[in-house]
């Protein structure tokens, strides 16, 4: 594995960098230097400037094709840009689910018609889609789901509940899974619907979290009829009844590469060392062990940033990451807790004052929950990478 960027690749950072710093600075002062969260409904909606921004000037999905409004980048300059934009303290992507997450099956699985409508529209922010995953009984567990699709002339019938869905109740469409056959096994007769959420029968309702944001929404389905033509080229993607398999791509994406890029921990513990360094002198010299923790968070930030290379390097070279990406959901979630725990420490009581630690901290706690609990995937580590027997 090569460790150096070409003159080519620091030649794209430095545009990056410079558009960045600069765009940045103009939509930050746009909106008074604070912009509120992305969770919040006014936020969202000042977000989605900054969306729009990075689409015009080709850098919201600088990976994709150039006629969904990419830059046809290589995997490498899509770390660079990562890397980049958390460097210059880019704001969370509002979009991030539906770029992240459904573009990547939809590359994979949609028909023409499905991708020349949904990407650049996505790409864009006019259309804002979330993830219909968990149900009330239905977590880590998914092919427990029970909400329904029947088929019914001319498109299909909803039934059901979706819930814990990101920034649903700003969204305006839905990917997930529905039970369009309920004799077939569990991880059969599933499909993967494309919902758009504005449908007679559908409610999406917001709750709070417990930071006051708005960042979740139940979304419940009471005899909703969703046409075969609400979206061209139709709502299924792949086919009826293989959801499953559509839907595994999906958490790949999200345990995986794409969700949590090397980036967003190199910036975090960078932060780290500046507040470390912040201290008094005395006060450094008399925590060897918080110093220690300090170097440990840094290193595994390194670490994973040097992991994603490697992961990079196997995908570039046609070797699919598969149930390893269950690896890697382990590692950046555990490591976005150990940062702010150790954040929360060099800060102490000033902690509480410092909105972006004490965010993080709170929003680094789900890491472990969300995409798949975290003992989930180490018996999916256990059984399908090492090759140890179920118990």
């Amino acid at each position: 594995m090569d460790l150096t960027w070409s003159e080519h690749e620091e030649a794209f950072r430095a545009d990056v960098r410079g558009w960045l710093e600069a765009n940045l600075a103009e939509w930050k002062a746009a909106h008074g230097g604070d912009v509120p969260s992305g969770d919040t409904r006014e936020g969202f909606a000042i977000h989605l400037e900054w969306e729009r921004r990075l689409f015009d000037a080709r850098w919201a999905v600088v990976s994709w094709p150039e006629q969904y409004g990419g830059r046809d980048a290589s995997l490498w300059e899509w770390l660079i840009f990562e890397e980049e934009y958390y460097r210059a303290g880019g704001p969370q992507r509002v979009t991030q689910n539906g770029i992240f997450l459904l573009a990547p099956s939809l590359f994979e699985f949609a028909n023409d018609a499905q991708r020349d409508h949904v990407l650049t529209r996505m790409a864009s922010g006019e259309d804002r889609w979330c993830q219909g995953w968990s149900e009330p009984n239905a977590g880590s567990d998914l092919a427990s789901l029970t909400s329904k699709a029947t088929r019914v002339d001319g498109g299909w019938r909803l039934n059901g509940q979706k819930t814990w869905t990101t920034r649903g109740a700003f969204c305006s469409h839905l990917f997930g899974l529905f039970r369009t056959d309920p004799e077939a096994e569990r991880h059969r007769g599933l499909s993967y619907l494309l919902v758009p959420l504005d449908l007679e029968g559908i409610t999406v309702r917001g709750f709070g979290r417990l930071d006051g944001d708005e960042g979740f929404a139940e979304v419940f389905f009471d005899d909703a009829f969703l046409p075969d033509d609400a979206l061209p080229g139709g709502v299924v993607l792949g086919e009826v009844g293989a959801g499953w398999s559509v839907a595994m791509s999906t958490t790949s994406s999200e345990r995986g590469l794409t969700l949590r890029s090397p980036g967003r921990f190199l910036a975090t513990a960078r932060r780290l060392i500046e507040g470390w360094q912040a201290l008094p002198e005395s006060e450094r010299a008399e925590r060897g062990d918080l110093r220690h923790r300090v170097i440990q968070a840094w290193m595994e930030a390194e670490a994973y940033q040097l992991q994603t290379l490697q992961t990079v390097t196997g995908t570039v070279e046609g070797r699919p990451a598969g149930a390893e990406s269950s690896l890697v959901k382990l590692w950046w979630s555990e490591l976005d807790v150990s940062l702010h725990e150790t954040a929360l420490d060099v800060l102490g009581p000033a902690a509480l004052l410092d909105g972006p630690w004490a965010k993080g901290y709170e929003f680094s706690l789900s890491g472990p929950i969300y995409a798949g609990t975290n003992e989930v995937q180490r018996n999916v580590v256990a059984e399908r990478v090492l090759g140890l027997p179920r118990k």
